[in-house]
């Protein structure tokens, strides 16, 4: 990272940005054209979870390359300078991460993946019927590295 005094290094941070955030941003590419897509998720600490429909430009995507890019944030604000233009900034934190990213095609392993991603924006488990879940297809991201980023209003500025 170029901008190390902004670096977030602690792991703990890194989680809690990750949980607080309400959209998971995934950049994909097929055939050498980027593609990226604002999605809901759930994280378990050592992967992502995601959910598509049985077909679309995810898909096809995710099936040509699974080599994906992820990114999150929290606490955006705009900093405005009535006086300054080039002194317009935004306070925020965020993650980007890369990872491989694979279907998961078991019932439990399905059921585990979606009830990550429903504890991520309620908070408790939830039962499924198999033939909900056995429409839906269902998408884990192995995280092969990640780092944090934060920017914050300087003191006395």
């Amino acid at each position: 990272m170029r901008r190390t005094d902004k670096e977030i290094t602690d792991p703990r941070q890194i989680d809690e940005i990750i949980r607080d955030s309400l959209v998971c941003r995934v950049a994909m590419a097929k055939d050498n054209a980027p593609y990226v897509v604002p999605m809901s998720f759930g994280y378990d600490g050592a992967a992502i979870y995601l959910h598509t429909a049985p077909g679309g430009k995810k898909v096809e995507c995710f099936e040509a390359n699974p080599q994906v890019c992820f990114e999150f944030e929290r606490n955006v604000e705009l900093r405005r300078n009535p006086q300054i233009a080039c002194k317009w900034s935004f306070n925020f934190e965020s993650v980007i991460g890369y990872g491989t990213i694979s279907e998961l095609a078991e019932l439990a392993q399905k059921e585990h993946a979606l009830n990550e991603i429903m504890r991520q924006y309620s908070g408790k488990t939830w039962p499924f019927e198999s033939a909900s879940v056995a429409k839906v297809r269902v998408w884990k991201i192995a995280i092969a590295s990640m780092t944090g980023k934060q920017s914050k209003p300087k003191v006395g500025v």
